[in-house]
């Protein structure tokens, strides 16, 4: 029966979660935990896409000497037009003599001709290398259908959208439209690019180095149709392109300006390839991809031959800016007494100008930042160094992170746990899990991971309960969560609300289908021991059967609809959802209340049965039945806390099912007895004398010692 009752009640909160008109969309992938929600302790989110919009617009161009912002575009722009210009005229002097004609370009100054020539490599970089591909709507019929940019189709910009695996691509290749070089087609062999003139450039792609998390950088290698140039272009983060590219003194301190901006930082480089060097590192990578043993580590060794002395070209920032309510949401979890991790694979700046603007951590809270650290002795250094720190949050990288958790677990746990927020950076999905687990084993609270990528997903599985959110980067995230949301802003309602009302509600069901059985379980047992222990039951066939079912299960089951805050008072007070966390409404010493009222009860309906009945046995079943489900009837009066109509209805069908099934249930009662003024007083004594003590109890409770919810709906 608890069994039935509890999953039929997880089922009724899954369902009013997804009909909540306040979060659309929410689905409820499980029914077995929404009771977790009231009890989480730790929440762990993600950044992208998570806690920003991850809608990518691009808002910084660095060529070291020169900066370039979204006032100075229109330079960029003007820039690539005539560096292009140049480049068709020079073709078509080609064509008319072998020497090409330099007098024109001699009037302009060195310097200019310098940046433009840097600006024209920039922006042809990140036209060329990423994974983008354009779409073009189909004109016939007008169907909505799309279809792929073929070389002899009209390149027309309105219909023109683009697919990509992340959306820095496709801001990217967007910018690069803005300014004049836009990408018209792509297949797994070419990829064209028109001009500001409308000239159309066919680049060959020759291999391409997909971006992973473990590498953190992507790069392709083309060959201009035109020239027969053979180039390898390659982008990525700045931890991973600063050992590729050659020496320069500007590419990390400008990295970290960005970064402090909130602005997401790739490096851009090029590597010009001779026919020879490309047919040599062609030759050594297939012989790498067809080898048995190690295939992983060979192909690596052999990309890597190439990712040398790389030319840097420029530095990108593009603004991912934060979703509607995240300040507010995390404030309300945070005065809620749920510790916030944000995990990220940012750059430490990033994380923690995102930190800032976001409010996860408050604004008279210190930021400690934890120093780099290799060793065993410096970990135990910087850990010192913390530990004298009070109220104050952390950013930590992914490999100090891994160091302390290499020597120093426990301490390391113990001092993260004491933050109001932590911050980790540059952290591996991998990492992200082990976070979560370490977390669970450590403190043996409940914890809640929030992601929208497929590189969420680990931690979303590891976590007591996952919360997916369908973002731009797939629904991974979303399908492997217990409960899926479209706007982080949707979780201050989905715990504050429906955590507290599933677990209140969870609590009472399963207590009082306890108490349900326990007190017939008494009535049998002074049953039986007042006629020496024979086995003979107090209630037979349908009267067990019917006491389970209809006489009291609607009555018990519209506990589901039970609130003790309305939902508006939880949600501007969410210092209320701090008292869940400790357990109080479920616990050994309510269970234990639960019981010695059971064996109260079930002491005084049978002792009282027994000592009102005079003549024949069957006036004891009678009055003794009748007076406990008017006794259950009652406690379930007695637990709610906020009446709904259909909790009236409930109570009200039990008892007029009963009173209608008694003129059906002649084998067991007497019908003239039940009939009777007698009958009546009796049964009205024993109720009496067995609910009005709670009842006085009960409200002696709520005057000396009311709950924090009830001075606030008082």
């Amino acid at each position: 029966s608890l069994r039935v009752n509890l999953d039929m009640g997880k089922a009724a909160y899954g369902w009013m979660i997804m009909r909540d008109e306040h979060i659309p969309g929410t689905v409820v992938r499980t029914s077995t935990i929404p009771e977790e929600l009231g009890r989480l302790v730790y929440l762990l989110t993600d950044k992208t896409g998570t806690l920003t919009q991850n809608e990518m617009v691009f808002k910084r161009l660095h060529l070291g000497t020169v900066s370039y912002g979204t006032d100075t575009m229109d330079e960029i722009q003007n820039h690539v037009i005539v560096s292009y210009s140049q480049t068709q005229s020079q073709a078509s002097g080609n064509n008319a003599s072998s020497t090409p004609p330099r007098k024109a370009q001699s009037s302009a100054p060195k310097v200019r001709k310098s940046v433009s020539s840097r600006i024209h490599e920039a922006v042809k970089a990140i036209a060329l290398c990423h994974n983008v591909t354009p779409v073009y709507e189909s004109r016939a019929g007008g169907t909505g259908e799309t279809e792929y940019a073929e070389v002899d189709q009209d390149f027309s910009d309105e219909n023109r959208t683009y697919q990509a695996s992340s959306p820095d691509e496709v801001a990217l290749v967007q910018w690069t439209e803005s300014v004049g070089l836009t990408l018209v087609s792509r297949d797994l062999a070419s990829m064209q690019l028109k001009t500001p003139s409308g000239q159309i450039l066919t680049y060959h792609v020759l291999q391409v180095f997909p971006f992973t998390s473990e590498n953190k950088r992507m790069g392709i290698v083309v060959r201009d149709e035109s020239t027969a140039e053979i180039t390898f272009y390659m982008k990525g983060a700045d931890v991973a392109m600063s050992t590729i590219v050659q020496y320069n003194d500007w590419l990390e301190e400008e990295c970290g300006n960005m970064a402090r901006e909130g602005l997401r930082t790739l490096v851009v480089a090029k590597k010009s390839l001779t026919e020879e060097q490309y047919q040599d590192f062609e030759s050594r990578y297939s012989q790498a991809k067809l080898s048995l043993h190690d295939r992983a580590l060979k192909v690596a060794a052999v990309v890597e031959s190439l990712e040398r002395e790389m030319e840097l070209l420029c530095l990108t920032g593009v603004e991912d800016q934060l979703q509607a309510d995240v300040r507010p949401t995390l404030e309300m979890l945070r005065n809620a007494g749920i510790k916030i991790w944000m995990l990220t694979g940012d750059k430490l700046e990033t994380a923690t100008c995102i930190a800032k603007s976001s409010h996860l951590v408050s604004r008279t809270q210190d930021i400690h930042v934890f120093r780099p650290v290799t060793n065993r002795g410096e970990a135990h250094l910087e850990l010192n160094a913390f530990r004298r720190k009070h109220d104050c949050a952390l950013v930590i990288s992914g490999d100090s992170l891994e160091v302390c958790l290499k020597y120093y677990e426990h301490e390391f746990v113990e001092l993260a746990c004491q933050c109001p927020a932590v911050v980790c950076c540059r952290c591996s999905p991998t990492q992200k899990a082990h976070i979560v687990k370490l977390l669970q084993q450590h403190t043996g609270r409940r914890t809640c991971a929030v992601g929208d990528g497929g590189n969420d997903v680990s931690m979303i599985q590891a976590a007591d309960c996952g919360i997916g959110i369908e973002g731009k980067e797939g629904k991974q995230a979303s399908l492997a969560a217990d409960f899926s949301i479209t706007q982080f802003k949707h979780i201050g309602r989905l715990l504050m609300v429906h955590g507290r009302n599933s677990y209140k509600r969870s609590a009472a069901l399963g207590q009082f289908v306890m108490h349900r059985g326990l007190i017939i379980s008494t009535m049998q047992a002074v049953f039986s021991s007042v006629f020496y222990f024979a086995s003979v039951p107090l209630y037979q066939g349908f009267l067990m059967v019917g006491y389970a079912t209809i006489y009291t299960m609607f009555p018990v089951f519209s506990l589901v609809l039970d609130q003790d805050v309305k939902p508006e008072t939880a949600l501007l007070y969410p210092e209320l959802y701090k008292d869940l966390t400790k357990g109080r409404s479920l616990s050994f010493k309510t269970f234990l209340i639960w019981v010695l009222i059971s064996i109260y009860q079930g002491g005084i309906l049978m002792y009282g049965a027994l000592v009102l009945f005079e003549s024949e046995f069957v006036h004891v079943v009678a009055i003794s039945f009748t007076a406990l489900i008017l006794t259950e009837l009652l406690m379930v009066a007695l637990t709610i806390r906020t009446w709904h109509w259909l909790m009236v209805v409930a109570e009200f069908l039990s008892l007029g099912c009963y009173l209608a099934s008694l003129a059906f249930l002649n084998e067991y009662f007497d019908v003239a007895f039940i009939t009777t003024l007698t009958f009546l007083w009796k049964v009205s004594a024993i109720t009496v004398v067995s609910c009005l003590p709670l009842y006085i109890l009960k409200y002696l409770k709520r005057k000396l010692s009311p709950p924090s919810y009830s001075k606030l709906t008082s």
